[in-house]
């Protein structure tokens, strides 16, 4: 994304050059120029990261209740070429292993404690990442009656959506919900819309490098933050043109 706006900015700048609108090009040259070296010098993802994350640096300390569902978020699968199987993505075991010890800590407590996957297949891997992550679970310890699957949703919007049908089934007192830092955010936000009141867990936390010479990894980390900060802008624009569902119903607190 932040390369397609320099790409942008600088054939924009190319045609006023062959304009001869001198002025106008030499100064977008010189902003493409500066936006080059203040993403991939670190700066821009930095701020952009912090406002995502900071609010989810610390974990949480968790009252377990008598009846609790941890909920994990999906982050993709990968199809391993050659071997024929399908394995969480890369992003995602930091999650399966958060909810893992989320429920190692809720079961010491003698708790009644379940993980609800959710994530469908939305890269046609062929299976579900609420499957793919079901078995890394159980891999994990955690018990095969207390893994609840959603695995039709397609993205955090149909997450916090078709969660909520499960959640109404088992009736937690407590709701964690799992999920990286960088997307606790965007996420709470769409639960809180369908009346899934969840304390927000990160998995992971992501830091930009500064670097005095601009490396790739903050574009992709710039390009990673802004899909959050879009995800947030279209559902307030959305809700302002009432296309969110805003019916009382699917919004009614669990």
């Amino acid at each position: 994304m932040t390369l397609v706006v320099l790409l942008v900015a600088i054939a924009i700048a190319t045609c006023f050059a062959a304009l001869e609108w001198r002025r106008t090009s030499r100064a977008l040259y010189a902003a493409a120029f500066a936006l080059f070296l203040a993403v991939g010098c670190g700066p821009v993802p930095a701020w952009l990261l912090t406002n995502l994350q900071s609010a989810y640096a610390v974990h949480p300390t968790v009252q377990w209740s008598k009846r609790n569902a941890i909920v994990v978020l999906g982050a993709g699968t990968q199809k391993i070429p050659r071997a024929g199987v399908v394995e969480p993505g890369i992003f995602s075991y930091s999650r399966i292993v958060e909810a893992a010890a989320l429920y190692r800590d809720c079961r010491m407590t003698g708790a009644d404690c379940k993980v609800i996957v959710s994530g469908g297949d939305p890269r046609h891997n062929g299976e579900s990442e609420a499957s793919v992550y079901r078995a890394a679970l159980l891999r994990l310890g955690v018990k095969s009656a207390d893994v609840l699957s959603e695995p039709d949703s397609m993205n955090t919007w149909q997450n916090a959506q078709f969660t909520r049908a499960l959640l109404q089934r088992y009736q937690p007192d407590e709701i964690l919900l799992v999920s990286s830092a960088i997307h606790l955010k965007r996420s709470t936000l769409y639960f809180s819309h369908f009346g899934v009141d969840a304390i927000p867990v990160r998995a992971d936390y992501l830091r930009a490098v500064l670097s005095p010479l601009p490396l790739s990894y903050n574009f992709v980390l710039a390009d990673i933050a802004l899909h959050e900060y879009a995800g947030i802008a279209r559902y307030t624009l959305y809700n302002m043109l009432g296309l969110n569902g805003n019916d009382a119903k699917r919004r009614q607190p669990l």
